[in-house]
């Protein structure tokens, strides 16, 4: 069974060999046109109509447009109407739903919720039946604006209660505040910083980032409905936040990817994170990767994921898997018990990768739908103790990967934001990012800062800059710290990626390092310098070009360092990979940047005793 590795920077456009997802739809007729109430063009309302985009006989696709045709801007909506017995809504996307018998209600999403006048929001919802829309209500009037302007509702929320501090970093603070009612609904809460808007939520938290070391600020919060009626400021809190870290201090977070496919070949289990003393040296593991498809989570591997039976002596605790039913096997089970033997260990579920990150341009265009989706997923009664957050690893916003993308400048920001607003504070949210720091490249092609906000770090993906797709070389380090004389393409080197985030406001806090446990490398090369001319990929156990540290020690020991990192020449192949001493190096670097610590892909690539991830630990303290 042909797994896939996790991609790195964007540099190269040729790469791997592709996994085919076949997916199964139902065919579905041209767009009808059913009409609900078609708003009068004169009327000086907020208004909605409701259409089926497709029918095929037993299902339906819909599709509600509101419009403010009143002459200022709304600040939220709300749609409601009631579907005959036997019609029911399986799906919605850009609104959050709530259902009661046959009438359902749908709110705006963080996102399209203010309106301008003359301007429109929408949002989509997949049905069951041969029935449709009636009484249809907008901000509680008419759909179709006869109601007037206000949309019939011109109550403000009460005032949100109890807000304060719920924790602060040197550049963030986090707030809690007891909920404001509404005689039809609170739609959201906007958090001002003195008297700017800093946010706007959903939920009764939120955390305020890009603040400044040892600086007091003052917030409050006020309730907004569907109508944009809002409600007075709440109490104020001061707030000062934490000292800067300082130089040379840094994190010592130690993130490894566990890849799901290595179970098949490369038969690396759990238990071998265990086994080798990596469990001990980890502040959290990755587990990749799901599926992002048709713009939603889905599992990636259900055999190696939940299924699979461990024995006994496979088991982390030593128990076998059993086949009770509603019992859980495969590699879930096992980080389960993993972490009962490391309590402070966390374990995240990464999505996406390079083969299967083509879904996320679908999930940028409904954020809400695609968060709901990671989710309900993520937390499945089934492994819910498992996952501690999520990691979106999308190669890349805006730019090309396995296939290009060309959702926008705001798509990550978009995406991020609604991920953080479903899944809350109290679980991490992460991203797996490019590393490409050349000018007008893909850290320049979307909003990484605007992003920064919602995520708990980012892990630029500081390796594959070079590598064998370039069958004739010229020779270079995948994996360079710093630039050097004569390399191939400039701003593809790890020091450039985190100046480069860092100057776009992403806090030195919010970053790691990336490591690679594995090397990249050519044959045909005639000479031991890097730069050197090749005729293609040197052969790798898996795949060509490509070979883990546990094997290239002994291999092709290193015999130079270039840039930070280690290169090999031996028998024509010239190969480049990170050894315990240049690992000691960089982890010195990022404790110097101030940065949160490190990353690495992927733990089979060491040593059965752990080399690398020591390195790591040790460099970093």
């Amino acid at each position: 069974m042909v797994r896939l590795r996790k991609s790195g920077t964007a540099g190269r456009t040729n790469p791997r060999r592709r996994r085919r997802i076949a997916l199964l739809g139902a065919l579905v007729l041209p767009l009808i046109g059913t009409v609900v109430a078609a708003p009068p063009a004169a009327a000086a309302a907020v208004s909605a109509s409701c259409v089926k985009t497709s029918d095929w006989g037993t299902g339906f696709e819909g599709k509600c447009t509101i419009t403010n045709g009143t002459g200022s801007a709304i600040a939220g909506w709300k749609v409601e109407f009631d579907l005959p017995s036997g019609t029911t809504i399986g799906s919605s996307w850009d609104a959050t739903r709530t259902t009661s018998g046959d009438h359902h209600t749908f709110t705006n999403a963080s996102w399209n919720g203010a309106v301008n006048p003359g301007g429109t929001a929408s949002f989509g919802f997949n049905g069951t039946g041969g029935g449709w829309v009636s009484g249809c209500l907008v901000n509680g009037a008419a759909c179709d604006g006869s109601g007037g302007g206000g949309g019939g509702d011109a109550q403000a929320p009460t005032t949100p209660a109890s807000l304060r501090s719920t924790g602060k970093t040197s550049s963030s603070v986090s707030l809690a505040w007891n909920a404001a009612t509404d005689n039809v609904g609170v739609t959201g809460y906007d958090i001002y910083q003195g008297t700017t808007k800093a946010d706007t939520v959903t939920g009764t938290t939120a955390t305020v980032a890009g603040l400044s070391a040892s600086t007091a600020y003052s917030f409050t919060v006020k309730a907004r409905d569907a109508a944009g009626n809002t409600s007075a400021s709440s109490n104020a809190v001061g707030v000062t936040t934490d000292a800067a870290s300082g130089g040379g201090g840094g994190g010592n977070k130690v993130i490894g990817y566990f890849a799901e496919w290595g179970v098949y070949q490369r038969a690396y289990h759990v238990k071998n994170i265990d086994t080798s003393g990596s469990a001990a040296k980890l502040t959290l593991i990755n587990y990749a990767f799901g599926i992002v498809q048709i713009g939603q989570c889905t599992i990636g591997d259900s055999y190696a994921d939940y299924d699979r039976a461990y024995s006994a002596a496979e088991s982390v605790d030593g128990v076998a898997d059993t086949w009770d039913a509603g019992a859980l096997r495969g590699s879930f089970n096992q980080l389960r018990k993993l972490k009962k033997k490391y309590p402070g260990l966390k374990v995240i579920w990464s999505f996406g990768g390079w083969t299967w990150s083509g879904g996320f341009t679908q999930a940028a265009a409904n954020p809400a739908a695609f968060a709901d989706s990671c989710y309900k997923l993520v937390e499945d009664p089934r492994w819910a103790d498992v996952f501690d957050g999520i990691d979106i690893d999308w190669e890349y916003p805006n730019a090309c990967g396995l296939s290009c993308d060309t959702t926008g400048f705001s798509s990550v920001k978009n995406l991020m934001s609604a991920l953080r607003g479903r899944f809350g504070s109290s679980n991490l949210v992460t991203a797996a990012i490019t590393a490409d720091a050349t000018a007008g490249g893909k850290i320049d092609a979307a909003d990484y800062a605007g992003a920064a906000q919602y995520v708990d770090w980012y892990n630029p993906m500081t390796y594959d800059f070079f590598g064998a797709w370039d069958a004739a070389g010229p020779t270079a380090p995948h994996s360079a710290l710093t630039s050097y004389p004569g390399i191939p393409k400039a701003g593809f080197y790890s020091d450039a990626t985190i100046q480069k985030l860092k100057a776009k406001g992403v806090p030195a806090g919010k970053l790691l390092l990336g490591i690679g446990f594995y090397g990249r490398g050519w044959t045909g090369v005639t000479q031991s310098a890097p730069g050197g001319s090749a005729t293609g990929a040197a052969p790798g156990t898996y795949e060509a070009g490509i070979e883990d540290y546990k094997v290239l020690k002994t291999k092709c020991p290193a015999t130079g360092t270039v840039g930070g990192t280690a290169y090999a020449y031996c028998g024509g192949q010239w190969w480049s990979y990170d050894t315990p001493a240049t690992i000691g190096s960089k982890m010195g670097y990022a404790k110097s940047q101030g940065l949160a610590g490190a990353f690495f892909w992927e733990l089979s690539g060491d040593t059965a005793g752990g080399e690398l991830i020591t390195a790591v630990r040790n460099g970093l303290g």
